[in-house]
This record gives structure tokens, sequence and C-alpha cells, in this order.
């Protein structure tokens, strides 16, 4: 008599996909100081000073700029936070998110 030993088979992996990235984007208007705008984007998004110029000019030049990258939570969030802020002041300021393709 031989001894059959039988093993449960093992679960495959289960594969998570990574969350899909969405963009928060600052549009510009013509009327949110330039200053107010870098203010928003290092308190929002903790961006340098240099940093934060560069992306209110490239906004400023081509109407939109590619603020950051994040969850699609946490862009809205910061979207959100960021557009708020510029209302609370009385300011039109803008930041939108869009998926990242």
């Amino acid at each position: 008599m031989s001894n059959i030993v039988v093993r449960p088979r093992a679960d495959p992996a289960v594969r998570t996909e990574r969350p899909r990235l969405h963009k928060v984007i600052l549009f510009n208007d013509d009327y949110t100081p330039r200053d107010f705008v870098v203010v928003v984007l290092k308190a929002e998004f903790h961006l340098g000073d240099s940093q934060a110029q560069r992306v209110m000019l490239t906004a400023h030049r081509l109407g939109a700029c590619v603020v950051a990258v994040f969850s699609r939570d946490v862009a809205e969030t910061k979207a959100t936070r960021a557009t708020q802020a510029g209302a609370a002041k009385g300011y039109p300021l803008r930041f939108g998110v869009e998926p990242e393709e």
C-alpha cells in the first residue's frame, strides 16, 4: 500500500494594480497676483521658491501647467484646497485634476 500525500494547491499570487495617477494642473487667470500663486504653491504643494516661480510663470505663459502628480484622492484634495485658498482671498485661482496618461 502506498502513502499518497495530497497537498492543497497554493493560491496563485494575487496581483494588484497600482492606482492610476492624476495630475494637478494650475490654470492661468489675469487677476490672481503672481506672488499669491507662489505662496499657494509653496504652502499646498511644498514646492521650493524657485520651483513655485517656474510653475507659476509656465502657467502664465502657456495658460496651464502641471504642478505635481499624485493618487486621485490626494490630487483632488490638494487641488480643492489650493482653489479654496484663492477663493478665500477673492481670487479666481483655479486648479484642476486629470488622469495621467
